[in-house]
Protein backbone atom coordinates (compact mmCIF):
# COMPACT_ATOMS: atom_id res chain seq x y z
CA UNK A 1 0.00 0.00 0.00
CA UNK A 2 1.79 3.25 -1.15
CA UNK A 3 1.26 6.66 1.40
CA UNK A 4 -1.45 8.10 -0.43
CA UNK A 5 -3.90 4.69 -0.54
CA UNK A 6 -2.60 4.60 3.33
CA UNK A 7 -3.54 8.78 3.75
CA UNK A 8 -6.79 8.09 1.83
CA UNK A 9 -7.62 4.96 4.19
CA UNK A 10 -7.25 7.26 7.30
CA UNK A 11 -9.15 10.10 5.58
CA UNK A 12 -12.33 7.73 5.08
CA UNK A 13 -11.69 6.09 9.25
CA UNK A 14 -11.93 9.91 10.32
CA UNK A 15 -14.51 10.58 8.17
CA UNK A 16 -16.98 7.42 9.63
CA UNK A 17 -15.69 8.51 12.89
CA UNK A 18 -16.73 12.21 12.54
CA UNK A 19 -20.62 10.67 11.28
CA UNK A 20 -20.67 8.62 13.89
CA UNK A 21 -20.35 11.22 16.26
CA UNK A 22 -22.53 13.72 14.72
CA UNK A 23 -25.30 11.27 15.49
CA UNK A 24 -24.18 10.99 18.83
CA UNK A 25 -24.57 14.72 19.07
CA UNK A 26 -27.84 14.21 17.07
CA UNK A 27 -29.43 12.23 19.42
CA UNK A 28 -28.64 14.70 22.55
CA UNK A 29 -30.29 17.12 20.63
CA UNK A 30 -33.20 15.06 19.84
CA UNK A 31 -33.45 14.75 23.98
CA UNK A 32 -33.21 18.25 24.32
CA UNK A 33 -36.00 19.28 21.70
CA UNK A 34 -38.10 16.47 23.48
CA UNK A 35 -37.65 18.27 26.56
CA UNK A 36 -38.46 22.13 24.74
CA UNK A 37 -41.95 20.45 23.42
CA UNK A 38 -42.35 18.95 27.05
CA UNK A 39 -41.74 22.00 29.01
CA UNK A 40 -42.56 24.99 26.02
CA UNK A 41 -45.18 26.91 25.37
CA UNK A 42 -48.15 26.55 22.99
CA UNK A 43 -48.35 28.08 19.91
CA UNK A 44 -49.18 31.99 19.87
CA UNK A 45 -52.58 30.77 18.20
CA UNK A 46 -52.62 28.23 20.70
CA UNK A 47 -52.86 31.20 23.91
CA UNK A 48 -54.97 33.20 21.97
CA UNK A 49 -57.08 30.50 21.70
CA UNK A 50 -57.00 29.34 25.53
CA UNK A 51 -57.46 33.12 26.48
CA UNK A 52 -60.08 33.49 24.06
CA UNK A 53 -62.38 30.87 25.67
CA UNK A 54 -61.11 31.89 28.97
CA UNK A 55 -63.10 35.26 28.56
CA UNK A 56 -66.08 33.65 26.74
CA UNK A 57 -66.54 31.19 29.32
CA UNK A 58 -66.18 33.93 31.91
CA UNK A 59 -68.60 36.22 30.22
CA UNK A 60 -71.24 33.65 29.89
CA UNK A 61 -70.43 32.59 33.40
CA UNK A 62 -71.43 36.22 34.37
CA UNK A 63 -74.30 36.44 32.53
CA UNK A 64 -75.66 33.55 33.56
CA UNK A 65 -75.21 34.48 37.31
CA UNK A 66 -77.24 37.70 36.75
CA UNK A 67 -80.09 35.84 35.01
CA UNK A 68 -80.18 33.93 37.64
CA UNK A 69 -80.15 36.19 40.66
CA UNK A 70 -82.69 37.93 38.26
CA UNK A 71 -85.46 35.32 37.46
CA UNK A 72 -84.54 32.54 39.26
CA UNK A 73 -83.86 30.48 36.49
CA UNK A 74 -81.11 27.51 35.98
CA UNK A 75 -79.06 28.57 32.89
CA UNK A 76 -77.70 26.26 30.76
CA UNK A 77 -73.63 27.29 29.52
CA UNK A 78 -73.18 26.48 25.87
CA UNK A 79 -69.63 25.74 24.80
CA UNK A 80 -67.97 29.03 23.81
CA UNK A 81 -66.29 29.46 20.39
CA UNK A 82 -62.74 28.78 20.13
CA UNK A 83 -60.85 31.01 17.47
CA UNK A 84 -58.01 29.56 16.19
CA UNK A 85 -57.41 30.23 12.72
CA UNK A 86 -55.33 33.79 11.83
CA UNK A 87 -57.69 36.91 10.82
CA UNK A 88 -57.55 37.18 7.04
CA UNK A 89 -55.24 39.89 5.65
CA UNK A 90 -53.03 39.77 8.73
CA UNK A 91 -49.34 38.19 9.01
CA UNK A 92 -49.36 35.18 10.91
CA UNK A 93 -46.13 33.98 10.91
CA UNK A 94 -45.11 30.43 12.31
CA UNK A 95 -43.67 31.00 16.19
CA UNK A 96 -44.22 27.22 17.95
CA UNK A 97 -42.08 26.06 20.74
CA UNK A 98 -39.03 28.10 21.49
CA UNK A 99 -40.81 31.44 20.03
CA UNK A 100 -41.09 34.72 21.93
CA UNK A 101 -44.06 34.27 25.13
CA UNK A 102 -42.68 31.10 25.72
CA UNK A 103 -41.69 29.58 29.54
CA UNK A 104 -38.06 30.01 30.78
CA UNK A 105 -37.63 26.73 30.98
CA UNK A 106 -38.86 25.66 27.51
CA UNK A 107 -36.49 28.22 25.70
CA UNK A 108 -33.79 26.99 27.91
CA UNK A 109 -33.95 23.45 26.40
CA UNK A 110 -34.98 24.97 23.15
CA UNK A 111 -31.34 26.95 23.12
CA UNK A 112 -29.72 23.92 24.10
CA UNK A 113 -31.14 22.16 21.19
CA UNK A 114 -30.23 24.09 18.96
CA UNK A 115 -26.64 24.49 20.44
CA UNK A 116 -26.14 20.87 20.27
CA UNK A 117 -27.78 20.43 16.68
CA UNK A 118 -25.19 23.51 15.05
CA UNK A 119 -22.17 20.76 16.91
CA UNK A 120 -23.30 18.04 15.37
CA UNK A 121 -24.06 20.04 12.10
CA UNK A 122 -20.38 21.18 12.31
CA UNK A 123 -18.94 17.25 12.99
CA UNK A 124 -21.28 16.22 10.09
CA UNK A 125 -19.80 18.50 7.77
CA UNK A 126 -16.39 17.32 8.91
CA UNK A 127 -17.48 13.84 7.69
CA UNK A 128 -18.65 14.72 4.35
CA UNK A 129 -15.82 17.24 4.03
CA UNK A 130 -12.97 14.56 4.78
CA UNK A 131 -15.28 11.67 2.84
CA UNK A 132 -14.44 14.29 0.24
CA UNK A 133 -10.80 14.36 1.03
CA UNK A 134 -10.77 10.65 0.92
CA UNK A 135 -12.22 9.88 -2.35
CA UNK A 136 -10.95 13.10 -4.29
CA UNK A 137 -13.92 14.15 -6.21
CA UNK A 138 -17.60 15.07 -5.25
CA UNK A 139 -18.91 13.25 -1.79
CA UNK A 140 -22.29 12.42 -3.70
CA UNK A 141 -21.19 9.55 -5.83
CA UNK A 142 -23.20 6.90 -4.13
CA UNK A 143 -26.21 6.46 -1.97
CA UNK A 144 -24.59 6.75 1.53
CA UNK A 145 -22.49 10.01 0.13
CA UNK A 146 -25.55 11.24 -0.91
CA UNK A 147 -27.51 10.15 1.90
CA UNK A 148 -24.66 11.58 4.69
CA UNK A 149 -24.64 14.84 2.17
CA UNK A 150 -28.52 15.44 1.81
CA UNK A 151 -28.83 15.21 5.67
CA UNK A 152 -25.68 18.00 6.17
CA UNK A 153 -27.62 20.15 3.55
CA UNK A 154 -31.01 19.94 5.33
CA UNK A 155 -29.71 20.81 8.83
CA UNK A 156 -27.48 23.58 7.34
CA UNK A 157 -30.83 24.98 5.48
CA UNK A 158 -32.65 24.96 9.20
CA UNK A 159 -29.56 26.23 10.75
CA UNK A 160 -29.57 29.25 8.06
CA UNK A 161 -33.65 29.87 8.79
CA UNK A 162 -32.77 30.36 12.36
CA UNK A 163 -29.82 32.63 11.24
CA UNK A 164 -31.97 34.78 9.41
CA UNK A 165 -34.12 35.49 12.10
CA UNK A 166 -36.77 33.00 11.01
CA UNK A 167 -38.86 31.32 13.88
CA UNK A 168 -38.61 27.95 12.93
CA UNK A 169 -37.58 25.90 15.65
CA UNK A 170 -40.85 24.00 15.39
CA UNK A 171 -38.86 21.79 12.53
CA UNK A 172 -35.99 20.80 14.87
CA UNK A 173 -37.78 17.60 15.84
CA UNK A 174 -39.06 16.19 13.36
CA UNK A 175 -35.65 17.05 12.05
CA UNK A 176 -33.44 15.81 14.18
CA UNK A 177 -35.65 12.56 14.04
CA UNK A 178 -34.84 12.50 10.38
CA UNK A 179 -31.62 12.77 10.11
CA UNK A 180 -30.58 10.30 12.81
CA UNK A 181 -33.47 8.01 11.04
CA UNK A 182 -31.01 8.78 7.66
CA UNK A 183 -27.49 8.53 8.76
CA UNK A 184 -28.62 5.18 10.82
CA UNK A 185 -29.67 4.13 7.21
CA UNK A 186 -26.78 5.22 5.66
CA UNK A 187 -23.92 3.88 7.88
CA UNK A 188 -25.75 0.49 8.66
CA UNK A 189 -27.32 -0.44 4.87
CA UNK A 190 -26.04 1.70 2.82
CA UNK A 191 -22.28 2.05 3.65
CA UNK A 192 -20.04 1.96 1.11
CA UNK A 193 -16.45 1.86 1.15
CA UNK A 194 -14.34 5.03 -0.68
CA UNK A 195 -13.93 4.26 -4.22
CA UNK A 196 -13.42 6.12 -7.34
CA UNK A 197 -16.47 6.77 -9.86
CA UNK A 198 -16.93 4.85 -13.41
CA UNK A 199 -15.27 7.21 -16.02
CA UNK A 200 -19.48 8.46 -16.90
CA UNK A 201 -19.51 10.09 -13.95
CA UNK A 202 -16.08 12.60 -13.92
CA UNK A 203 -17.57 15.50 -15.25
CA UNK A 204 -17.96 18.93 -13.65
CA UNK A 205 -21.40 18.51 -14.60
CA UNK A 206 -21.46 15.85 -10.85
CA UNK A 207 -20.98 19.22 -9.30
CA UNK A 208 -23.65 20.72 -10.66
CA UNK A 209 -26.75 18.43 -11.23
CA UNK A 210 -26.47 16.21 -8.04
CA UNK A 211 -25.56 19.19 -5.97
CA UNK A 212 -28.70 21.05 -7.15
CA UNK A 213 -30.66 17.79 -6.41
CA UNK A 214 -29.28 17.62 -2.89
CA UNK A 215 -30.22 21.33 -2.29
CA UNK A 216 -33.53 20.81 -4.07
CA UNK A 217 -34.50 17.36 -1.93
CA UNK A 218 -32.92 19.21 1.08
CA UNK A 219 -35.69 22.20 0.85
CA UNK A 220 -38.38 20.49 -0.26
CA UNK A 221 -38.12 17.87 3.10
CA UNK A 222 -38.62 21.36 5.15
CA UNK A 223 -41.36 22.24 2.82
CA UNK A 224 -43.02 18.33 3.25
CA UNK A 225 -42.72 18.28 6.98
CA UNK A 226 -44.66 21.34 7.22
CA UNK A 227 -47.19 20.04 5.06
CA UNK A 228 -47.58 17.34 7.01
CA UNK A 229 -47.98 19.20 10.22
CA UNK A 230 -50.25 21.32 8.76
CA UNK A 231 -52.57 18.46 8.41
CA UNK A 232 -52.79 17.78 12.15
CA UNK A 233 -52.91 21.16 12.92
CA UNK A 234 -55.72 22.14 10.28
CA UNK A 235 -57.57 18.96 11.47
CA UNK A 236 -56.99 19.81 15.10
CA UNK A 237 -57.98 23.62 14.67
CA UNK A 238 -61.29 22.38 12.74
CA UNK A 239 -62.47 20.26 15.38
CA UNK A 240 -61.87 22.63 17.81
CA UNK A 241 -64.40 25.33 16.40
CA UNK A 242 -66.95 22.51 15.67
CA UNK A 243 -68.00 22.29 19.50
CA UNK A 244 -70.70 19.66 18.48
CA UNK A 245 -68.25 17.28 16.79
CA UNK A 246 -65.43 14.84 18.83
CA UNK A 247 -63.20 17.11 20.63
CA UNK A 248 -59.11 16.17 20.50
CA UNK A 249 -58.29 14.05 23.58
CA UNK A 250 -55.32 15.40 25.96
CA UNK A 251 -52.13 14.07 24.39
CA UNK A 252 -53.50 15.91 20.80
CA UNK A 253 -53.75 18.67 22.38
CA UNK A 254 -50.92 18.94 24.06
CA UNK A 255 -48.63 18.40 21.06
CA UNK A 256 -50.59 20.57 18.51
CA UNK A 257 -51.55 23.41 20.69
CA UNK A 258 -47.48 24.22 20.51
CA UNK A 259 -47.44 23.93 16.93
CA UNK A 260 -47.82 27.52 15.09
CA UNK A 261 -51.44 27.61 13.13
CA UNK A 262 -52.31 26.17 9.82
CA UNK A 263 -52.48 29.02 8.40
CA UNK A 264 -48.49 29.43 9.07
CA UNK A 265 -47.36 25.82 8.31
CA UNK A 266 -49.51 26.52 5.01
CA UNK A 267 -47.66 29.56 4.21
CA UNK A 268 -44.47 28.04 5.06
CA UNK A 269 -44.61 25.28 3.05
CA UNK A 270 -45.58 26.77 -0.39
CA UNK A 271 -43.08 29.26 0.25
CA UNK A 272 -40.34 26.96 0.50
CA UNK A 273 -41.95 24.72 -2.25
CA UNK A 274 -42.36 27.56 -4.95
CA UNK A 275 -38.74 28.88 -3.98
CA UNK A 276 -37.17 25.64 -5.03
CA UNK A 277 -39.16 24.53 -7.90
CA UNK A 278 -37.25 26.42 -10.36
CA UNK A 279 -34.04 25.21 -9.15
CA UNK A 280 -35.63 21.03 -9.32
CA UNK A 281 -36.23 22.38 -13.09
CA UNK A 282 -33.00 23.30 -13.56
CA UNK A 283 -31.85 20.10 -12.23
CA UNK A 284 -33.66 17.87 -14.78
CA UNK A 285 -32.22 20.27 -17.51
CA UNK A 286 -29.00 19.81 -16.09
CA UNK A 287 -29.15 15.80 -15.99
CA UNK A 288 -30.28 16.23 -19.83
CA UNK A 289 -27.35 18.28 -20.68
CA UNK A 290 -25.54 16.05 -18.56
CA UNK A 291 -26.63 12.36 -20.36
CA UNK A 292 -26.31 14.00 -23.95
CA UNK A 293 -22.96 14.33 -23.24
CA UNK A 294 -22.42 10.94 -21.33
CA UNK A 295 -24.34 9.21 -23.33
CA UNK A 296 -25.11 10.86 -26.33
CA UNK A 297 -28.95 12.07 -26.01
CA UNK A 298 -30.57 14.42 -24.05
CA UNK A 299 -33.66 11.84 -22.56
CA UNK A 300 -33.80 8.34 -22.92
CA UNK A 301 -36.76 7.35 -20.39
CA UNK A 302 -34.53 6.00 -18.17
CA UNK A 303 -36.48 5.02 -14.73
CA UNK A 304 -34.56 7.75 -13.13
CA UNK A 305 -35.42 10.34 -15.40
CA UNK A 306 -38.78 9.24 -15.77
CA UNK A 307 -39.04 9.68 -11.43
CA UNK A 308 -37.19 13.48 -11.49
CA UNK A 309 -39.74 14.22 -14.48
CA UNK A 310 -42.87 12.66 -12.23
CA UNK A 311 -41.76 14.93 -9.12
CA UNK A 312 -41.57 17.32 -11.40
CA UNK A 313 -45.01 16.86 -12.63
CA UNK A 314 -45.95 16.56 -8.95
CA UNK A 315 -44.92 19.82 -8.04
CA UNK A 316 -45.95 21.84 -10.95
CA UNK A 317 -49.62 20.82 -10.45
CA UNK A 318 -49.01 21.29 -6.19
CA UNK A 319 -48.05 25.17 -7.50
CA UNK A 320 -50.89 25.62 -9.83
CA UNK A 321 -53.37 24.23 -7.17
CA UNK A 322 -52.36 26.55 -5.19
CA UNK A 323 -53.08 29.40 -7.33
CA UNK A 324 -56.45 27.91 -7.84
CA UNK A 325 -59.11 29.19 -5.44
CA UNK A 326 -60.75 25.48 -5.44
CA UNK A 327 -57.52 23.75 -4.44
CA UNK A 328 -55.72 25.65 -1.77
CA UNK A 329 -55.58 24.19 1.80
CA UNK A 330 -55.98 20.27 2.66
CA UNK A 331 -56.48 19.54 -1.64
CA UNK A 332 -53.46 20.78 -2.07
CA UNK A 333 -51.54 19.72 1.16
CA UNK A 334 -51.87 16.11 -0.78
CA UNK A 335 -50.51 16.87 -3.92
CA UNK A 336 -47.42 18.47 -2.25
CA UNK A 337 -46.87 15.56 -0.48
CA UNK A 338 -47.18 13.07 -3.46
CA UNK A 339 -44.56 15.35 -5.09
CA UNK A 340 -41.96 14.34 -2.45
CA UNK A 341 -43.13 10.48 -1.88
CA UNK A 342 -41.95 10.95 -5.81
CA UNK A 343 -38.55 12.66 -5.12
CA UNK A 344 -38.19 9.57 -2.46
CA UNK A 345 -39.06 6.80 -4.44
CA UNK A 346 -36.59 8.50 -6.89
CA UNK A 347 -33.87 8.37 -5.32
CA UNK A 348 -34.38 5.19 -2.85
CA UNK A 349 -36.84 3.21 -4.75
CA UNK A 350 -35.32 3.83 -8.33
CA UNK A 351 -32.15 3.43 -7.01
CA UNK A 352 -32.31 -0.14 -5.09
CA UNK A 353 -35.30 -1.55 -6.60
CA UNK A 354 -35.35 -0.80 -10.46
CA UNK A 355 -32.43 -1.09 -12.54
CA UNK A 356 -31.32 1.66 -15.18
CA UNK A 357 -28.27 3.53 -16.43
CA UNK A 358 -27.99 5.12 -13.00
CA UNK A 359 -27.51 1.86 -11.61
CA UNK A 360 -24.02 1.76 -11.93
CA UNK A 361 -23.24 4.86 -8.81
CA UNK A 362 -24.08 1.48 -6.13
CA UNK A 363 -25.21 1.67 -2.81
Amino acid sequence: MNIAAAANETLAHNSNLLVYSAMAVYTLAFLAHMAEWVFGSRSKVGRTAAALTAQSTASVTVTARKKSRQGGTTAVLERPEVVTKSVAGSRDVPDGPGAAGGTEKGDLYGRIAISLTVLAWALHVGGVLTRALSVERAPWGNMYEFSTTFAAVAVGLYLLLLALGKKVRWIGLPLVTTVLLDLGLAVSVLYTASDQLVPALHSYWLWIHVSCAIISGAALYLGAVSTLLFLFRDSYESRLADPAGKQPGAFASSVLERLPSAASLDKFAYRVNATVFPLWTFTIIAGAIWAEAAWGRYWGWDPKEVWAFITWVAYACYLHARATAGWKGRKAAYLGLIGFACYLFNYYGVNIFVTGLHSYAGV
